[in-house]
C-alpha cells in the first residue's frame, strides 16, 4: 500500500487529468440516461455545457437590440436608465422597423397642449392620477382614486422574495402608486407605506378558515387593521395559466409564509382552478357585492380573456341589478411572472390588445363603461404602449415584469426554479443579498415617475391634458401587406366612450386621492 501511495504521489498533474478523463469516459459509456454521452463520452459534456449557457450567449452576444422576447434589450435598457435616473434618450433616430405589422403611431396635434406656470404638473411633472374614482358610481363607503396611473401588478410574497416585495412597496410609496399583493396574502413587506390592493384567488390565502374556505370575518379584520388597503381584487384567472390551479409544496412553506397565508406548516397546499366561495356568474356578482358592502372598499375582478359568453352574462346581470365589480383588471395572455406549462403560456387566452377590445365592447354596448374602471395588464409599461391602451379605454396600467426589471431583473427566466440570480424571484437568502432595499426602492420610484412624465408629454403632444382624453382616432397601427396605417377605430371596429374629465386640478383636490 505504501508503494502504491508513493507511486501516486510522484505522478505528474497530467496523469491525474488522464485518470479523471478515463473515469468520466467509463461512467459515460455505461450511463443509461443520456444518449449523447453514451455515444460520445467526455466530449458530449461540452454539448450540455453550451446548452446551459445558451440563453446568456444569445442575450448578450447573439441577439440584436430588438430581437429578444418577452422584453428586448432596448426596452430593458429604457427601464434601467429611467430607474437609475440616467439619460434614457436615444440618438440618431429610431432603430425600429416603423413599417412592420402592428407598429403603432401616436398622432400628434399641430399645436400641443400648453402647460401654464400655474398648472398642477408644472412643479410636479410626474403627477398623473386616475381620471375615474373607483367605487364612486356605486357609492362605496371608501372610494379610491389612485394617485398614479402606473402601479404594481399582482405578484405575491413567495413567488418574489421578501427583499423584492420590500423594495417595491417602498418604491410605490415614493411614487404614490399602489401595490397589488398578489394571491399570497398581506406580508409584512407590503406594509412599508404604499397604498395596497389586496388580491386573492382560489386558495384564499390570508383570508381562509382552517378548512381552506373563504372567511369574510378574516377579510374584514384585515381591512380594519390595515387602512392602507384601498381596494379588493378577486382573481378569476391570470394570463400565464388561466383556468389552471396550482400546488404550493410543503417544502416551500416557511413559518412566516404559513402565518401570512393561513396554511399548515410543511404540508402541500392546493389552489384549485375554481372558487369554492361562489358558483356561476350570479354567485360571483353576489360575492363581490358582499365583499364591497362588508369592507366598504371598491371590489373588482381580474381575469385573462377567452370566451365572451360569460362576460356577456356578467354585464347583463350588472346592468339589470346595478351590482357587481367596481373595476375589471384585464390580464394579457402574454403571461408574466407566474410559471406555467408552455401549452398554457403560449396558447391559452388572448393577448391583451385582443382580449381588452372584446371585453370593453361587451360593457360599452350596455352603456356601462362610465361605472367601471378598466385596468390594463400586459407588457404595457412603456409610455407609447400605455397611450395606445388609454385610447382603447384603459384607465390604469398595472406592471409586473417591468417593475421587476426596474429593481434589477436581468430576464434570466429563472423565476420558476428558485435560482433567480438577482434575488428577486427566489427564496434563496444568499441570492437575496444582492437587493439593497432603499436603493432599489428609489429605482422603482424613478421608473414610475419617468413613465408618468413621458406619458404626460406624449399626451400634451397630442393636444390633451390627461391620457384619459385619448380616443381611438389618436393612434394609428400598421396593417396589411401594403404597410398602410389605419386608426385603432378602423382596425378594431369600435370607438372608446369618452371619459368624463374636467381638469387635472380637480383630480388633485379629490378627497379620495391615494397616497395620503
Amino acid at each position: 500500500m505504501e508503494k502504491i501511495w508513493e507511486f501516486v504521489t510522484q505522478l505528474d498533474w497530467y496523469w491525474y487529468l488522464l485518470i479523471f478523463v478515463v473515469l468520466v469516459a467509463i461512467y459515460d459509456i455505461f450511463n443509461k440516461k443520456h444518449t449523447i454521452l453514451r455515444n460520445f463520452p467526455v466530449v458530449g459534456h461540452f454539448r450540455y455545457w453550451l446548452e446551459s449557457i445558451g440563453p446568456e450567449l444569445r442575450q448578450y452576444i447573439v441577439a440584436n437590440n430588438r430581437e429578444e422576447l418577452p422584453f428586448n434589450r432596448i426596452e430593458r435598457g429604457w427601464i434601467y436608465a429611467s430607474a437609475k435616473n440616467e439619460n434614457n434618450y436615444e440618438g440618431f433616430g429610431t432603430d425600429r422597423d416603423i413599417y412592420s405589422h402592428q407598429y403603432i403611431f401616436i398622432n400628434n396635434a399641430m399645436i400641443p397642449f400648453k402647460v401654464e406656470s400655474d398648472h398642477v404638473t408644472h412643479a410636479q411633472p410626474e403627477f398623473l392620477p386616475c381620471a375615474k374614482l373607483i367605487g364612486g358610481p356605486k357609492k362605496r363607503k371608501r372610494p379610491y382614486r389612485p394617485s398614479s396611473i402606473i402601479n404594481i401588478s399582482a405578484m405575491s410574497y413567495g413567488s418574489l422574495s421578501a427583499k423584492a416585495i420590500d423594495a417595491m412597496n417602498n418604491g410605490a410609496r415614493l411614487a404614490q402608486a399602489y401595490h397589488n399583493t398578489g394571491e399570497g396574502g398581506l406580508s409584512p413587506y407590503h406594509k412599508r407605506g404604499a397604498d395596497v390592493v389586496f388580491h386573492f384567488g382560489t386558495g384564499y390565502f390570508g383570508v381562509r378558515d382552517e378548512d381552506g374556505n373563504f372567511s369574510m370575518e378574516k377579510l374584514k379584520q384585515l381591512v380594519n387593521d390595515h387602512p392602507q388597503i384601498r381596494a379588493i381584487e378577486v382573481k378569476l384567472s391570470q394570463g400565464a395559466k388561466p383556468g389552471k390551479g396550482g400546488v404550493l409544496p410543503g417544502s416551500k412553506i416557511t413559518k412566516e409564509i404559513s402565518e401570512i397565508r393561513d396554511v399548515p406548516l410543511g404540508k402541500d397546499v392546493l389552489s384549485p382552478p375554481n372558487h369554492s366561495a361562489f358558483n356561476g356568474i350570479d354567485g360571483l356578482v353576489d360575492f363581490v357585492e358582499r365583499i364591497a358592502q362588508e369592507t366598504g372598499l371598491p371590489t373588482g375582478i381580474k381575469a385573462a380573456i377567452g370566451k365572451l359568453e360569460q362576460w356577456e352574462e356578467l354585464a347583463d346581470i350588472m346592468h339589470k341589478t346595478g351590482k357587481g365589480p367596481d373595476f375589471i383588471t384585464v390580464d394579457g395572455g402574454e403571461g408574466g411572472t407566474g410559471a406555467a406549462p408552455p401549452s398554457f403560456a403560449d396558447h391559452v387566452s388572448l393577448p391583451w390588445v385582443y382580449g381588452f377590445k372584446d371585453v370593453y365592447q361587451v360593457f360599452q354596448q350596455r352603456q356601462m363603461t362610465d361605472d367601471l374602471v378598466f385596468i390594463a395588464s400586459g407588457k404595457l409599461g412603456f409610455p407609447a404602449k400605455a397611450a395606445m391602451a388609454f385610447s382603447m379605454g384603459a384607465d390604469l396600467i398595472n406592471v409586473a415584469r417591468e417593475a421587476m426589471i426596474s429593481i434589477g431583473c436581468i430576464q434570466a427566466k429563472a423565476c420558476h426554479n428558485n435560482s433567480c440570480p438577482t434575488g428577486i424571484a427566489t427564496q434563496n437568502k444568499w441570492l437575496q443579498r444582492g437587493i439593497v432595499v432603499p436603493e432599489k426602492a428609489e429605482r422603482l420610484a424613478n421608473y414610475f415617475k419617468k413613465f408618468n412624465k413621458e406619458l404626460l408629454e406624449i399626451t400634451h403632444a397630442a393636444g390633451y391634458e390627461h391620457p384619459c382624453q385619448f380616443d381611438m382616432r389618436d393612434v394609428d397601427v400598421s396593417i396589411g401587406d401594403m404597410n398602410m396605417s389605419q386608426t385603432l377605430e378602423h382596425t378594431y371596429k369600435y370607438q372608446k366612450t369618452p371619459v368624463p374629465f374636467d381638469n387635472m386640478r380637480s383630480l388633485a383636490n379629490c378627497p379620495h386621492l391615494g397616497g395620503k
